[in-house]
C-alpha cells in the first residue's frame, strides 16, 4: 500500500541559526565594537527598532544582541561589548568571518505610535544601540513628528558609542542632542553628571511626549521618575530591558522578570508594565 505524502509545510527550525559574513568591524570604545553583517544564505526578516537577535560564535555559543542598524541589502549591524566568552569571540571577529543569526525577535519601540508627538529619547552607555534605529528614523522622517530630543550619557567621554555620529546629530538643526558624561577628561567640553540630569532642561508637554528609555536597570529606575515626576504618563515611558535571555523565544524561562519574560513580552516595555517589577528588588 503506497504512504500517503504528508502535505504539511515545513517550518525552519527557530533554534537554527543563519549564517551570515562580517563584512564590516568598527571599533567603537576600548570593548566594543560594532559588526557589520551580510547574509550568506536566505536573510532573516528585516528587524525593527527595538528587536534584537541572538549571535552565534560557532563552536563557543551565542549571546542576545539588539539591532543597532539596517542597511540596504539586508545588511544588519550590532554593537557588541566583550564581556564573556561568547561576546569577546564576536567582538574579535574579523571581515570574511562566519557568524550565526536567529531572530528578529521581540517586541520593538512602537515609533508608529507617536506620530505627531514629541519624542525624547534617553540612552546610558550602549544603551544607545538599540535606540540608534529610532534616531535615524526621526532624522529620516522629521515632518512625522513634533520636538525630538536626544539625550546621551557615558561613563566617560572615550566610553560614549558612535561618537562621530552623536556629533553629526548635534550638528543638526533638526533634532536637539546634549551629551554628558559621569567623569570628564580635560578634553571634554560637554555637561558633566549623569544622564537623568539632563532632563531638567528639556522642554515636556506630557499630553504629548512620548519617552524612550535604554541603559542600565539603576538608570532606568531613575530616568523613568524624572520624566514621570514632569508628568508624563506610566503608558507613555517606553524602556528597554536587557536580562540572561539564553534562546530568545520564551522555552528557557532564564531572562523570567516576576509573570514576564523579557525575550518574548519584551525586551520594550511600558513602564506601566515593567516598573512595578523593578521597584521589587528580589526580582
Amino acid at each position: 500500500m503506497a504512504l500517503a505524502l504528508s502535505t504539511e509545510t515545513r517550518v525552519p527550525d527557530a533554534m537554527v541559526p543563519v549564517p551570515y559574513r562580517v563584512v564590516g568591524r568598527a571599533r567603537e570604545t576600548a570593548d566594543t565594537v560594532t559588526l557589520s553583517l551580510e547574509p550568506a544564505a536566505e536573510p532573516i526578516a528585516t528587524p525593527l527598532a527595538g528587536q534584537f537577535n541572538m549571535l552565534c560564535a560557532f563552536g563557543v555559543g551565542e549571546v542576545p544582541i539588539s539591532v543597532s542598524g539596517v542597511d540596504q541589502g539586508h545588511r544588519l549591524r550590532h554593537t557588541v561589548r566583550a564581556v564573556g566568552a561568547v561576546s569577546q569571540r564576536l567582538c574579535a571577529a574579523e571581515a570574511g568571518t562566519l557568524v550565526g543569526v536567529r531572530g528578529p525577535y521581540g517586541t520593538d519601540w512602537g515609533l508608529e505610535s507617536a506620530f505627531g508627538q514629541d519624542v525624547i529619547v534617553i540612552a546610558g552607555g550602549i544603551g544607545l544601540a538599540p535606540l540608534r534605529p529610532v534616531v535615524h528614523e526621526l532624522l529620516r522622517n522629521r515632518r512625522h513628528f513634533r520636538r525630538a530630543t536626544v539625550l546621551v550619557g557615558a561613563r566617560a567621554p572615550e566610553e560614549m558609542v558612535f561618537r562621530g555620529e552623536v556629533a553629526s546629530w548635534q550638528a543638526s538643526t533638526r533634532i536637539t542632542v546634549r551629551t554628558t558624561v559621569d567623569y570628564a577628561t580635560a578634553a571634554w567640553k560637554g555637561e558633566v553628571g549623569v544622564v537623568p540630569t539632563l532632563i531638567a532642561g528639556v522642554t515636556i508637554d506630557p499630553e504629548v511626549t512620548t519617552v524612550m528609555i535604554c541603559g542600565p536597570e539603576v538608570m532606568l529606575r531613575f530616568t523613568a521618575a524624572e520624566v514621570l515626576g514632569r508628568g508624563v504618563a506610566a503608558d507613555r515611558v517606553r524602556v528597554s530591558m536587557e536580562r540572561n535571555m539564553q534562546c530568545g523565544i520564551g522555552r528557557c524561562g532564564h531572562c523570567q522578570l516576576g509573570p514576564v519574560l523579557i525575550c518574548t513580552h519584551g525586551p520594550v516595555f511600558p513602564w506601566s508594565r515593567v516598573g512595578p517589577l523593578l521597584a521589587r528588588r528580589e526580582l
